[in-house]
């Protein structure tokens, strides 16, 4: 069966980040030393790109609905690029919601950069906003994107979190699987 994919332009958050947490602040935050950019499917960190007319039913045939809460992700990708088509840099993002083990294809036009884990009551990320679980993974454990690698540790974090952490919040996730469009808004470096 194909996966349903889900799409979102998410801001851009690295060294040219010029709101909120300063790129060294969060660093600092996050532990996460190695990270270049943060390409987190985190609503606070990773915020939407755009904002959609929530008072359109048109705009509804295109939100999706995770179980009573809204998740800015998409259904139809000429929605997204159509919000954006005035903006110079963002993320442009294809996930898929409790992936299987074998990635989606999608071409030659996205790069598979990792595995999120957002919490199933919000859209924060437990990898890189919730202050760290040094219990079940590291910091040194994500990827230069804020994201896990690999699916099976991935998997092995999402079972954990609840046991190791039961009286944390945010630790009740979705995985989702993660790819960025190679050109459409990103930032051309030399």
């Amino acid at each position: 069966m194909k996966p349903e994919i889900y799409y979102t332009a998410l801001k851009t958050y690295d060294s040219d980040n010029k709101t909120g947490f300063s790129w060294k602040e969060y660093l600092n935050f996050s532990e996460i030393e190695h990270l270049k950019e943060l390409v987190s499917l985190d609503g606070i960190l990773n915020a939407l790109a755009f904002i959609p007319d929530l008072d359109s039913s048109e705009e509804w045939n295109y939100i999706i609905n995770n179980d009573g809460m809204v998740m800015f992700f998409f259904n139809n990708l000429d929605y997204v690029l159509s919000k954006v088509e005035h903006l110079e840099f963002f993320n442009l993002l294809a996930v898929i919601k409790e992936p299987s083990k074998n990635k989606a294809n999608l071409g030659d036009d996205y790069d598979f950069i990792g595995y999120d884990l957002i919490d199933k009551k919000g859209d924060v990320s437990a990898l890189t906003n919730c202050g760290g679980f040094d219990e079940t993974f590291l910091p040194s454990e994500l990827n230069t994107f804020g994201l896990i690698s690999e699916y099976d540790k991935a998997k092995k974090i999402v079972t954990a979190l609840p046991i190791n952490s039961p009286d944390e919040e945010h630790i009740d996730c979705n995985l989702y699987e993660v790819w960025r469009h190679k050109t459409i808004g990103r930032k051309l470096t030399n």
